[in-house]
């Protein structure tokens, strides 16, 4: 397989939750390996997109927030990414939210709201974008944002952890599905990464060196580390690898 077969030239992808931390650097990343950019987010997306443009690629913003997300209204947002870049053949779920409360005392508006935006939006966003990949008959490419928490517990956050434990389940499902239509669906889980959403545990001294005492490589992860996962699930070399959850940690799980 020749390394051409990792570039996005000519390629459409869709990225949700795109206007700061971990969705802007995988659109950025993408944008680098040659594809054009829907970015996706409740939030302006000014910067993520003058970087994709400085790039020589195209982007476009779609500024809507998630929650609420019915069938017809992902047909719609799929719809007008392919107006707007000519097509899409990828689409990355990483918009997300996340609300800390102990067990005993969880509300239930916030296990709804969490689940809504993690799994409810996502299916239907999957389910939206593969049969706009199955009626051009040119397969496709999904990747869904997951975490550690696809693999561990966690504290304090049972929503989180549920929605991305079934982000883990959903991926292999919509896997087993869709792999026969050549839509690759896989995941890709990230380690603890500098972002606003881990701004507590980083500033809190004791929980930073617990964790930092956990990673083999010895540092946080920072937005760019998720790049090349990015584009190798979303490129050609990916063509035969369907339903897998790759972590991208540091060796978090491996200790």
């Amino acid at each position: 397989m020749s390394l051409k077969a990792f570039r996005l030239d000519g390629k459409r992808a869709l990225v949700t939750g795109a206007a700061q931390g971990l969705g802007a650097s995988l659109a950025i990343g993408l944008a680098e390996a040659g594809a054009d950019i829907v970015v996706l987010d409740r939030q302006p997306c000014t910067a993520v997109l003058d970087a994709i443009r400085s790039l020589g690629r195209q982007g476009v913003a779609l500024q809507t927030d998630l929650a609420g997300m019915t069938p017809d209204r992902a047909r719609r947002i799929v719809a007008e990414c392919v107006a707007s870049l000519g097509g899409l053949e990828i689409l990355v779920n990483n918009a997300g939210i996340i609300r800390r409360a102990p067990a005993l005392d969880y509300p239930q508006q916030d296990w709804d709201a969490v689940l809504d935006i993690h799994l409810n939006s996502v299916f239907l966003l999957c389910q939206a974008a593969a049969n706009h990949f199955v009626s051009h008959a040119a397969g496709g490419k999904i990747i869904n944002i997951a975490s550690m928490l696809s693999f561990q517990g966690g504290v304090s956050v049972a929503a989180y952890t549920a929605a991305k434990s079934g982000i883990a389940g959903l991926t292999r499902a919509l896997a087993n599905e869709w792999a026969p239509l050549e839509i690759n669906v896989n995941a890709i889980a990230p380690g603890y990464m500098v972002t606003e959403v881990t701004a507590d545990l980083v500033n809190d001294p004791s929980r930073n060196q617990a964790i930092l005492n956990r990673i083999p490589c010895g540092r946080w992860g920072e937005p760019e580390d998720l790049k090349g996962a990015a584009v190798f699930l979303a490129s050609e070399a990916s063509r035969y690898v369907h339903g897998i959850i790759l972590p991208v940690d540091g060796g978090w799980l491996a200790r």
